[in-house]
């Protein structure tokens, strides 16, 4: 594990999607290159829950997208049941997307405003036909009833609809292909707070009755919290930590993890209110800091942090995963070096 930078489920064989190193660029061959993702690696099993979070910036969303290939991929590997699909172009691609698909942070600017709810719904089975699933008024209406949408509405535009209601159309419309991945980035952000347990309760609602795999991509901990299975924290591009919800909220190690969680309104019982304050705003990703990224902020920071860059090492006997010179001492078996 020393030295690979990946943080793996140990003695599992069910992992679904695995990503390895996954290195994104935007601007490549221009003076300034962003570096949106720089060597991330984790692993997700078949029916797990997945949280991502981190500061606006920290390429969350940019994991996403490259996984699903919205944005191209600079280096590294995606492996969904076993196939890379950052090696895949043209109708290879195209026949593996309709098994991941992804609900969008903005419901209302991600339907179509000229089209029917209907039609936006039943535009993937429209174009894949009897390979996936036959079109019908029946299937759309049974997809509609599911998320919460009465099937009567189906002629509407997104427009005469809340954001709530068009983010159960964006669901619909995801889980029209049947797919096995679900990624969520930012699926409650754009809500009232009262939208979105029942967006959230749908979710998970979906994910029993379809059997699914979710990917759900956050800053805000306390949603992740209620969510997610395991959670990985990130940072300008990187990852921090790795673990369970309850080793992350119980014994966060990773000095940037207890910030996150010293700044939610009722801050983990782990960690001091504190601990919040890590000063200077992200650095640029046009120039990231060397050594760890982080060490511009970090209270614990020293010269190594300075120069070396920390790589994903096992702490305790969980699933549990820091890249980090200095962890915050937790009740847990120390680290080896």
């Amino acid at each position: 594990m020393a030295g690979s930078g990946r943080a793996q489920l140990r003695g599992r064989d069910d992992v679904l999607l695995e990503v390895k190193d996954l290195v994104v660029h935007f601007g490549a061959g221009r003076r300034r290159v962003v570096h949106a993702v720089s060597g991330v690696s984790f692993d997700v099993a078949e029916g797990e829950t997945l949280g991502i979070v981190g500061e606006s910036g920290c390429g969350k969303s940019t994991v996403a997208r490259a996984i699903i290939r919205l944005v191209d991929i600079t280096a590294g590997e995606v492996l969904f049941e076993g196939r890379d699909l950052a090696g895949l172009e043209g109708e290879e691609l195209r026949r593996v997307r309709p098994r991941l698909q992804m609900i969008f942070q903005d419901p209302i600017s991600s339907l179509n405003p000229r089209r029917r709810v209907r039609d936006v719904i039943a535009e993937g089975l429209a174009v894949w036909g009897d390979d996936i699933g036959s079109w019908s008024h029946d299937r759309i209406d049974e997809l509609m009833e599911a998320v919460g949408v009465e099937a009567r509405h189906g002629d509407r535009r997104p427009h005469e609809f809340s954001g709530g209601q068009c983010q159960r159309i964006g669901i619909a419309r995801a889980l029209a292909l049947d797919p096995k991945v679900l990624i969520c980035d930012e699926p409650v952000s754009a809500l009232d707070v009262s939208i979105q347990a029942q967006i959230l309760n749908l979710l998970q609602d979906m994910k029993r009755r379809y059997g699914l795999t979710v990917l759900f991509i956050s800053h805000d901990l306390a949603v992740v919290k209620n969510v997610s299975d395991r959670i990985v924290v990130m940072y300008l591009g990187k990852v921090c930590e790795i673990g369970s919800t309850a080793e992350i909220y119980s014994r966060p190690a990773h000095p940037y993890t207890r910030a996150l969680l010293a700044s939610i309104p009722e801050p983990a019982a782990a960690v001091a209110a504190d601990e919040g304050d890590i000063g200077d705003e992200l650095p640029s990703a046009t120039a990231p800091p060397s050594g760890c990224r982080f060490h511009t902020r970090c209270p614990r920071a020293t010269e190594v942090c300075r120069e070396v860059e920390p790589v994903t090492e096992p702490i305790g006997d969980g699933d549990h995963y820091i890249a980090c010179h200095h962890p915050v001492a937790v009740d847990i078996t120390a680290r080896s070096r």
